[in-house]
Order: C-alpha cells, then structure tokens, then sequence
C-alpha cells in the first residue's frame, strides 16, 4: 500500500505502482509532542545500523509461485503485509495479484527468465498461509469480493484481538482499502473508505466486513485518508497509520494520520479516535496530519512502523528519485510525533535488468525478534503502459523480497 501509495491498471500493475506516489515518499516534519510520550527513557534515537539480504524468505516466495502443481495458487503479488496467528501459522496478505501456472525459461522472447501467460488471472486480493517457515496453500481469491461495481479491496495491516474487549476467543481483524475507477490523474483508482474484516479463527472464514471511515463525504479525493498502512498496539490501543493521496492529483506530497483503536474494537467505527493535533476526536472530528506540511515534507501512505527498545521507528522509501531504490527510517518516541530523521539509507537489491522500482518497505513482526527486524519491499516495473507485459516475462518483477535489519542508537 505511496514512497509508496502503489497501485496499477486492473491489467497488471497493483496496489505497488501507485508509483506516482512511490516518488512522493519524502522527507518527514517533526510536529510538536502530543502530550503521550511513551518510550519513557527507553526512548532515543534509533537508525538502521546494518542490513543484509534474507535471502531464504525470497526464495521461498520464488518456490512457491513457480511450483506447477496447481493452477489456482499466487504467483505474484504486491502490497505484502503478515499477521502471526494463534496457531502458529503466519498469513501473509496481498493486493494485486496473479494466479494461475508460470512456465520455465526460456520465455518467448529468448530470455532465460521463468514466466507466465499473458492471459493469467489477475485478482484484486489473495492470502497465502505459511507454517514453520513454507508456503503451504492460497486462500480462494480473492479472498475479499468487490464491494460494488467499479470497486476493489485491497488489503493491509491485519491484527489478531479479542472478538470483543476481555474475550477469551481472538478473531482476525484485516484492515482494507477501497478504491474505485476513476479518470485521469486517478487512474490508479480513486481512495473510497477505510473498512475491517472479520475472520475467524483458525479456519480463516471471513464473517463480516464493516466501513470505519467512509470518505465519500470529502469532495476533494486527493484529501480523503485511507488508514491501515502500518498500525502497532501499546497500553490497551491500537495505533492505525494512514495517508491521503495529494500526489495523485498533482499536489506536491502526501500527508500521514493516525487513528487509535482499543484493544477489540477494531470493527467498531464508534471506537474509533482520530489525532486532531492535539488529542484524540471522534469519528465526526477533523483529522490533522502527523506527518507532512503539504509541500516539502510528507510521506506516502505505504510505509510501516514498529518498535524498537521503546522507540517507534518508521520506514518509508527515501526523498525524491532515490525514492526509487532506496529505503530510509524515522524515529519518534510517541506514534503521533514529533518525528525525527532521516536515519541512515540502504538500497536493496532488484531483479536485473532495469526499469523497475522498489516500494512499500513493511516490517514482519511474526518473523522478527532479537534485535532483528525483517522488512519486504514490493518490486514493479515503471512504466504502467506495458507494465502487465513486463510483469509475464518475468515473474520476479513482481514479488516481495526482503532483508534482514539491526537498529543502533543514532548520533
């Protein structure tokens, strides 16, 4: 999910080529503190200390999608967000998607690259369920049905809770994007509402869907919010990022928000809070933005957030073109600021050849720990024009790829 908004015609390019907005993941503003600073003394600063190559999860994805036994199964995917579950498994989520079969090298062009048809299914959503560290089976897709004509779901942060606040039983909240078709500048879709899904556990039956932030009412789009980029949970809430969408219609940067939920009430819009710029409002309230003054500082809505040593630490695509390849962080001692960095950059790999860009830097709580963070950012090709073409002739232009990071305190 803009630096990393992604998104893409319905012919191939998803929720990753809202590359519009992979390049307006820019510089962050430090805001004055809210009041909350909950990293105590444990909280400073934190930056990437070193990173590296987790080669192993890469390869898995790469396995799984070019396995040929079923015609059904993920092949590629962007807008890779996971959620640890009770059992153990680890569900891993997507936006656009491929299904059907890929073929092996050479493709017909001549390349030594595996590919797939032309004709493959492209869905909107998908989830892929991995135990003990393989990618076992696909979830029928798309796993969240258009909600109307013209519309799409795409998914983002998924958390496990309670069903209700002190319930023994826990559930599965996914938090989705709704989008809609619209003309130019919104060819990537138009942002519509922010709503949570329901699903059971541990059969993964989707139970209901409810809207939490309808923005219909915002006339202007480019200033409607989508929440559910990243979220962390601390003292009883939970903390819902999101960010508008100003870099589609033309406007220098994009704005992130932030919402708190408590702990079980995710698909309760009443529970919801919103920052207001100097507390929490209502869902009738008028959101500010904790990030980005609108013109020279701001982010994408594809970034994601974590904890560290009592230090939240964000992690975006880096300012103007290096945004294309490069990842950087933030630091803060509260989720609503004020935020401070950038910290040190570092530029993952990509497929060779060229034409393509990195986004949606996500970190994976379920396979982190131990000072160690794993983080995957999505690959795409730039050009939406041929991008579905480019996409089929080689199939690892369109799949997560991730590395393994060790924060430090930062000087």
């Amino acid at each position: 999910m803009p630096d990393d908004i992604r998104a893409r015609r319905r012919a191939g390019t998803g929720l990753g080529v809202l590359l519009a907005l992979v390049l307006g993941a820019v510089l962050l503003t430090a805001l004055p503190d809210d009041g909350e600073r909950e990293g105590g003394a444990a909280c400073g600063p934190r930056t990437v200390g070193s990173w590296s190559a987790e080669r192993g999860l890469t390869a898995e994805f790469a396995r799984y999608g070019d396995d040929p036994s079923r015609a059904d199964d993920w092949t590629g995917g962007d807008g890779t967000h996971s959620v640890r579950l009770p059992d153990g498994r680890l569900l891993w989520l997507f936006s656009d998607t491929y299904l059907g079969q890929v073929h092996p090298p050479p493709n017909p062009f001549g390349e030594s690259s595996t590919w797939r048809e032309g004709a493959a299914p492209l869905v909107r959503n998908s989830a892929v369920v991995m135990r003990d560290g393989r990618l076992e089976s696909t979830l029928p897709a798309p796993l969240f049905p258009d909600p109307a004509p013209g519309q799409w779901r795409w998914p983002v942060a998924a958390h496990v809770e309670p069903r209700s606040p002190g319930a023994e039983e826990r559930v599965l909240r996914v938090l989705l994007w709704v989008r809609a078709a619209g003309p130019s500048p919104w060819i990537y879709g138009v942002p519509v509402a922010t709503e949570v899904a329901t699903l059971s556990l541990p059969d993964l039956r989707v139970e209901s869907v409810v809207r939490v932030a309808d923005q219909q009412g915002v006339p202007d789009p480019s200033r409607r919010v989508l929440y559910g980029t990243t979220l962390v949970e601390e003292d009883g809430w939970t903390y819902v990022f999101g960010g508008d969408d100003r870099r589609a219609a033309s406007r220098p940067v994009s704005r992130a928000y932030l919402a708190r939920v408590p702990r079980g009430r995710l698909g309760e819009p009443d529970a919801w809070r919103y920052w207001d710029g100097s507390g929490w409002g209502g869902p009738g309230g008028r959101p500010r933005p904790v990030l980005g003054d609108g013109r020279r500082t701001g982010v994408g809505s594809a970034f994601s957030v974590a904890r560290a040593d009592g230090t939240y630490v964000l992690f975006t695509m880096a300012a103007g073109t290096a945004g294309l390849t490069t990842v950087t962080s933030y630091w803060a001692c509260s989720p609503a600021g004020p935020w401070h960095g950038p910290g040190r950059s570092f530029t993952p790999a990509l497929p060779p050849g060229g034409g393509l860009a990195a986004y949606n830097p996500q970190t994976h709580p379920g396979l982190s720990g131990e000072g160690r963070l794993v983080l995957s950012y999505d690959v795409n090709w730039l050009e939406p024009a041929d991008a579905a073409a480019q996409l089929s002739r080689d199939v690892s232009r369109y799949r997560p790829r991730f590395v393994s990071l060790r924060l430090t305190p930062a000087r």
